[in-house]
């Protein structure tokens, strides 16, 4: 799933994008420097330079800046020729930048100092990990990038539920690049790493969408489908994100986006309902959801547009976002009424399929009469608002076509002003038909057209839980026991004869599997084993996902000279884990080690408090077996 993209043209424009992120950074930093020396100096000249070269600065980070947004516009202007001339291009969203991340130091001193084990024999895991890490910088533009995504977003999980506990962190420094502005931001939680990789999910989801091809079913269908699922990521890390350092992923932005891939889907909604189809209705009926669905575009156009020029938002979305929003609602609005007006003048309202209802809609009066030919005045009048409509029609157009216009941005595409001027061609050529010499009155104001939809786009978060994944350092033993949130200490190994009862233990549950009862008197009491005790070794094998069945077959296999067993005991937290020991129980696992011959390792240093919340917490369980003695 992964590719470079070095030969490709969004290759290129996504590798100018992150040299644009990576000088901006620099002229921030550069800024910041000379800001702190204007504050400390009082020599006159010396302001003066720094005042100059702040100039200088501010220039060149607005120069920047106006490049980004001008690349963020060529990243959302993509569309696909149609039969029937209405697609438009859509807007997909750039993916963020990162820099590279040494995992090794944190996780080996993790490793040694809380899980007691030899970090060493944990090189492979790491460098899986850090190649995972790398491989998404780049994901390719399909299911393969999806999945290579939604793989290590579901191992950020397995690493926040082992490694990080709610008083440290794992003292990793995690930097994105704002998609839209190209500031950094960076944070040492490694919740800021999950939502950024969730956020370029949802970015991704929009440009599979973007480049589908939506002048057939198929790809109208998979048009439909990527961006609600777009709207899904973005909804989903708005409702579990808190405290965004970046404007990409504040709420409101958030906001914004979902409401904008919501509209997107509605788009391709309304552009299959154009593609020729057997099963499709003809005549008045028709041409009036056509009106309708025209409409609910242009509504949910119109509501993307207002969160867009909502405070903070519109002081960093692209403007070609802006002014490609307003000109789609303005188009769908015409397409309404030039829809509406088909309905009107292509049938009869004596048609069996034009009921009262849609008569009203269109702001016909309700006829009278047996079916049958129409009274004349009553054609008329369906001319006359049929006129009215198109009049509309051809106002919203030419006002499409001006927005069109003003954006520097949107007059270089060319799709977008042929979609336009045909639409305007066709409405024009429709009202000359309906044009009489005798018409001396002015035709009456068209109603506006109601907007409604018979399939409402739909919010669907990603499916992670159909990319499968094992939990890169599963070697350290279940979830449920062996995570940084658990306090253990080392028994054993002991070596544990049968007796006339047996070992005098009553095991249960499965991976690992718990010491459920200690007959007292007995061999296993006599060891040190006790109640609650989980197995983790077995005659110097590991057997931390070990089933219930296994430990017990090797426990009978036994001989006379029993078994050499070693148990992990959980202590209990007497209050609140304190910043200063992160571990209250690394002291007891390293007095085990010590009993065992073996050296301590050095224990990890306690990281800073996260700084942002996640409210999804990854279920865990574990599975159990019967009692078996």
């Amino acid at each position: 799933g992964c590719d470079p993209l070095a030969q490709t043209p969004r290759g290129r424009l996504q590798s100018r994008r992150a040299q644009v992120h990576q000088q901006i950074n620099k002229e921030l930093r550069m800024r910041t420097g000379a800001e702190n020396l204007y504050r400390a100096t009082s020599n006159a000249w010396v302001r003066e330079t720094v005042a100059l070269e702040l100039s200088y600065v501010n220039s060149s980070l607005q120069l920047l800046k106006e490049e980004l947004e001008e690349l963020n516009g060529k990243s959302g202007l993509n569309g696909s020729g149609s039969s029937e001339g209405v697609t438009v291009p859509m807007i997909p969203l750039g993916l963020k930048e990162t820099k590279e991340l040494d995992w090794s130091t944190p996780l080996r001193e993790l490793i040694s100092g809380h899980f007691g084990e030899d970090s060493a024999s944990y090189e492979a895991e790491i460098r899986e990990l850090e190649d995972l890490r790398q491989a998404i910088r780049t994901p390719s533009r399909g299911e393969a990038g999806l999945e290579l995504l939604m793989a290590y977003y579901n191992q950020l999980c397995f690493l926040d539920a082992r490694f990080v506990t709610p008083t440290r962190s794992l003292g990793l420094l995690f930097q994105w690049y704002d998609s839209l502005t190209g500031v950094p931001a960076q944070q040492r939680a490694l919740a800021f790493e999950k939502g950024s990789v969730l956020f370029n999910i949802g970015a991704l989801y929009t440009q599979i969408g973007a480049c589908q091809d939506r002048s057939c079913p198929e790809g109208t269908r998979l048009a439909i489908e990527a961006f609600q699922r777009a709207a899904g990521a973005f909804s989903l890390l708005r409702e579990n994100f808190s405290r965004a350092p970046s404007p990409d992923m504040s709420p409101a932005s958030l906001s914004m986006l979902e409401r904008l891939m919501t509209a997107q889907a509605q788009e391709c909604i309304f552009e299959g309902l154009l593609l020729p189809s057997p099963e499709a209705p003809q005549g008045c009926l028709a041409q009036l959801r056509l009106a309708q669905e025209a409409a609910q575009v242009a509504a949910e156009y119109r509501l993307a547009h207002q969160s867009m020029a909502q405070p903070p938002v519109r002081d960093y979305v692209p403007f070609a976002w802006t002014a490609l929003v307003r000109v789609k609602a303005e188009f769908f609005r015409a397409l309404a009424h030039y829809h509406a007006a088909a309905a009107l003048c292509d049938s009869s309202p004596a048609e069996a399929d034009c009921p009262a209802p849609p008569q009203a809609i269109l702001g016909l009066p309700p006829t009278s009469g047996p079916p049958g030919a129409a009274p004349p005045q009553e054609q008329e009048g369906r001319r006359m608002l049929g006129k009215a409509h198109l009049k509309r029609a051809i106002l919203g157009q030419e006002e499409a076509l001006r927005l069109h216009a003003v954006g520097r941005a949107l007059r270089s595409v060319d799709l977008l002003q042929a979609v336009l001027a045909r639409a305007l061609r066709r409405s024009l050529a429709r009202y000359s038909e309906l044009e009489r010499e005798d018409d001396f009155l002015e035709a009456t104001e068209a109603p506006g057209v109601p907007p409604k939809t018979q399939q409402k786009p739909e919010v669907r978060a990603p499916s992670f839980s159909r990319v499968k994944v094992t939990d890169i350092f599963h070697r350290l033993g279940p979830l449920s026991v062996f995570s940084a949130k658990n306090c253990w200490r080392l028994v054993g190994p002991v070596r544990v004869t049968r007796g006339e009862a047996g070992f005098g233990l009553t095991l249960r549950g499965d991976a690992p599997v718990l010491i459920a009862a200690v007959i007292p008197g007995g061999p296993a009491e006599a060891a040190g084993l006790r109640e609650g005790d989980y197995i983790v070794s077995l005659n110097g094998r590991p057997c931390k996902w070990w089933k219930h069945a296994e430990v017990v077959a090797q426990l009978r296999g036994a001989g006379a000279e029993g078994v050499s067993l070693q148990a992990v005991t959980l202590l209990p937290r007497a209050g609140p884990p304190s910043t200063g020991d992160p571990q209250p129980a690394l002291g007891a696992l390293r007095r085990g080690q010590k009993e065992c011959g073996q050296e301590p390792p050095a224990p990890a240093p306690a990281g800073p408090r996260p700084l942002l919340g996640w409210s999804c917490k990854a279920k865990r369980g574990k599975s159990r077996g019967g009692l078996l003695p």
